[in-house]
């Protein structure tokens, strides 16, 4: 005889607690958990022996089972977006079908940026910042602390230049791309020089270096920056990009989808992570090793920044990039030595790989750069990504990038809660 479909089942058949269990693929006891978590209502069975279940009930938490899980019947898998912008595929990248690297090694960081809103190639592409939004945006960064990061300056700077812009709702593409133009010199010119004097003139390679370093720019240093910018324009659906696209599927402007996407920026793992690399290279270069510092790492339950990629089995194809013309540079010679030997010190561990956040740290150490060089570099390069995915965004149907909410709090209705009086709570 064939068992009865539960949700097939008369309005009088209830479940026992074992059929319950095997609809729920889950052990009686579990049942029971549901039960006292207001995930399931039970009702004594005749006779007083055990417990029954609404089949009905049963079978809708089993279908909320299955897609939180993302089994049959579920969505299954992580968040898809499509997109015409990147693609990573066996240890490669692609900007709009185009090798990642074979661009950013050839050209400079505005070509590759109007390559990937646009997909054209404008050569000698330059971007210029009004004179506007650039003073409203440095009277706004100036009132902020001293201990502020870049990245919080360039937030602020991003959302005082959105002031100093009454078209900003204007998103079409035509205004979008003419918003990008200026934004990323704005947030670049809102930055304070380390060396004063400095005149904001050339590529935006050449205004950058002036904010991360004192040192004297020279070509094959503005080439290491420059490339890096152009590496690091997408790279898909980083957590920040997605934030930008949510904002912009609520048709937020191109200022504030860019906001968001410097809010999750921030996080230590994601752009602020080149940071902790670039301490972990000067630890290394000060201890005259990367064995103890490696040592210490392991036995602190710490990952070793700088290293492994959930895109990449093999080394970041970003990182490679950067090592080959960081190895040009004499001067980059000892922290490049100190990546090289952190690789392979935890590779006796582990067998994990440089990713780009070690080759940032190698610049940024080599060239007396704050440890948040990187996540400025990171910050200004992702922009133009952020701005591109922002465009796609905004041709798709509005808040499309609202997903639906998995509840697993207690089951409703419950009564209204006590008024809590703040007095001494009595304990049972």
């Amino acid at each position: 005889m064939r068992d009865q479909d539960p949700s097939s089942a008369g309005a009088d058949r209830r479940l026992s607690t074992r059929e319950a269990a095997e609809l729920l693929g889950v052990k009686p006891e579990t049942v029971y958990a549901y039960v006292s978590r207001g995930q399931l209502s039970s009702r004594r069975a005749a006779g007083g022996r055990g417990s029954t279940f609404d089949p009905g009930e049963v079978e809708a938490l089993a279908r909320r089972n299955r897609r939180e899980s993302g089994g049959p019947g579920g969505s299954g898998g992580e968040l898809s977006v499509r997109t015409r912008l990147t693609l990573i595929d066996a240890d490669r990248y692609y900007f709009r079908g185009v090798d990642a690297v074979e661009l950013a090694t050839r050209y400079g960081y505005e070509e590759v940026a109007e390559w990937l809103w646009t997909g054209r190639l404008r050569p000698g592409a330059s971007f210029a910042a009004p004179e506007a939004p650039v003073a409203v945006a440095r009277r706004a960064v100036r009132a902020l602390p001293g201990h502020t990061t870049p990245t919080d300056r360039l937030r602020v700077a991003a959302i005082a230049a959105a002031t100093a812009d009454p078209l900003r709702f204007d998103l079409s593409e035509d205004a979008v791309l003419g918003t990008a133009r200026t934004l990323i010199p704005t947030l670049v010119a809102a930055l304070p020089p380390v060396r004063p004097g400095h005149r904001d003139t050339g590529p935006l390679a050449h205004r950058l270096w002036a904010r991360l370093t004192g040192r004297q720019a020279d070509e094959a240093h503005l080439r290491v920056l420059d490339t890096a910018l152009a590496l690091l324009v997408d790279h898909d659906l980083a957590a920040s990009t997605l934030a930008v696209r949510v904002a912009a599927s609520a048709r937020a402007h191109a200022y504030a989808a860019v906001s968001a996407g410097l809010g999750v920026l921030e996080g230590p793992l994601h752009g602020a992570a080149s940071g902790l690399a670039h301490k972990l290279l000067l630890e290394v270069l000060d201890r005259g090793g990367a064995a103890p510092v490696i040592a210490d790492q392991l036995r602190a339950g710490r990952r070793v920044p700088g290293l492994g990629h959930r895109l990449y089995a093999g080394e970041d194809p970003r990182a490679r990039a950067l090592f080959s013309l960081l190895e040009e540079i004499p001067s980059a010679a000892p922290a490049l030595a100190a990546a090289r030997d952190v690789v392979t010190t935890t590779a006796r561990h582990t067998p994990l790989h440089a990713n780009v956040d070690l080759a940032l740290a190698v610049l940024t150490v080599s060239c007396d750069m704050p440890a948040t060089g990187g996540e400025t570099i990171f910050a200004v390069a992702r922009t133009a990504g952020w701005i591109a995915h922002a465009l796609e965004e905004y041709g798709e149907r509005p808040l499309r990038m609202r997903p639906s909410g998995l509840y697993a709090g207690p089951k409703p209705p419950r009564p209204l809660p006590e008024q809590d009086t703040g007095g001494p709570r009595s304990h049972r």
